[in-house]
């Protein structure tokens, strides 16, 4: 998938584990650990703002594009 997710990046950076984070944000640490490892599908800006607000970042410190591997064409 080319939106790669850094949310590892962040939550080493503010010294927060992802039990911690998940409490904070209110959701659970299955579904935080399924965004973190880059296997959500979507993500809602309700989330995406409630991660930036507890982790005092933008939403491109999380999220980041990186082409797709084009090596077959």
């Amino acid at each position: 998938m080319p939106i790669a997710v850094d949310i590892d990046v962040m939550l080493a950076r503010r010294k927060m584990s992802v039990g911690e984070l998940a409490d904070r944000v209110g959701m659970t640490p299955a579904n935080l650990a399924v965004l973190k490892n880059s296997r959500a599908k979507a993500v809602r800006f309700a989330t995406l703002a409630a991660l930036c607000e507890v982790l005092k970042c933008q939403p491109g410190d999380l999220l980041r594009w990186e082409p797709e591997d084009t090596a077959g064409e």
